[in-house]
């Protein structure tokens, strides 16, 4: 299935009914009087979240989307049929938000949770409404109005406790893999991840964990380059990011850095979150330089750096541990 987090539709609500003019004309009724009915509301648009939905794949093809108009009014003060709702389902952490003035409808994060984005128009009146002492023959009526219509922005962010950024071929698919079911695509080549990968891992007592594994950043992410500006919005509702880098690498001192720069230039409360700094793929290093790379990350991030290996399976259970105390 392919994975979309973006979509941009066009929502338009039902318009009211046309209310009506009428009037009764029945055998041995001599003064029937106005019976035009009133139109029917029209439908409105609502939105619910859908906890089966991983994906915002249905909006690329279908990008307008409108509910029904409202039935106009009867004669003998019969009312127009009110217009049927029209129900979107999106994935559950889907953000919605005007396209134009980027101000925010809703933010759907629980299952069955619904907004009502687009309101439907008012039914108009028939004469039998305007009937009165001063008038016993109105000859007209009200036309319905329209329906609100949105140019809507659908966002998508992940809602995932845990998520696992670094540069790319650090590891992260790796780690998820070996922590999870998750079979993401593993290669000895950057960017092998191209969408996010989720993953759950269970809990000591058998409660699950989601953790998503971020596609790879580089330096200038937040700016839009590389792949990271597109996916570091999957991580802005995760309680706790893992910080994985690459101890092989050709200067993982630098690497850590990147990564933590992007996240501050970024913003939105990334910096802040809790992280836990982890060098993976310890098979790769004698322990000397190992213990020497450990070192000089702990002097600078100020944190305890833990040492895994997914491919041995090593490590593993002290990363969760921090993890479950964290959480």
């Amino acid at each position: 299935m392919q994975f979309i987090d973006q979509a941009q539709i066009i929502i338009r609500a039902g318009r009211g009914g046309d209310g009506i003019v009428s009037f009764r004309r029945e055998k041995f009724v001599p003064a029937g009087g106005p019976s035009g009915g009133n139109g029917g509301k029209g439908g409105s648009v609502i939105f619910e979240a859908d906890s089966n939905l991983q994906t915002l794949l249905d909006f690329k093809f279908q990008r307008e989307i409108f509910a029904k108009d409202g039935v106009k009014g009867g004669p003998n003060k019969r009312s127009g049929a009110t217009g049927e709702d029209k129900i979107i389902k999106v994935p559950c952490g889907t953000e919605i938000r005007d396209n134009q003035t980027n101000i925010i409808f809703g933010d759907l994060t629980k299952h069955k949770q619904k907004i009502v984005v687009a309101f439907g128009g008012r039914g108009g009146l028939g004469n039998s409404h305007f009937l009165s002492n001063q008038n016993r023959a109105p000859e007209f009526f009200i036309e319905g109005k329209e329906g609100e219509s949105w140019n809507i922005k659908l966002e998508l962010k992940l809602l995932a406790e845990v998520g696992i950024v670094g540069l790319p071929n650090a590891g992260k698919s790796s780690l998820i893999s070996a922590i999870s079911s998750a079979r993401p695509k593993i290669a000895n080549y950057p960017f092998t991840t191209l969408v996010p990968n989720l993953g759950v891992v269970r809990k000591i007592d058998g409660n699950g964990c989601l953790f998503a594994d971020i596609p790879g950043l580089i330096s200038g992410a937040a700016e839009g380059i590389g792949l990271g500006h597109d996916f570091l919005r999957h991580i802005q509702r995760t309680k706790i990011l893992i910080h994985l880098i690459d101890s092989a690498a050709e200067n993982p001192i630098n690497d850590f850095l990147i990564i933590e720069e992007e996240l501050k230039k970024y913003g939105n409360g990334l910096l802040d979150k809790t992280r836990i700094i982890v060098l993976s793929k310890k098979e790769l290093l004698e322990s000397n330089n190992l213990n020497v790379i450990t070192k000089k990350l702990e002097n600078l991030s100020k944190k305890k750096v833990l040492v895994i290996s997914s491919s041995l399976r090593e490590g593993l259970s002290q990363l969760l541990s921090e993890v479950w105390a964290e959480i």
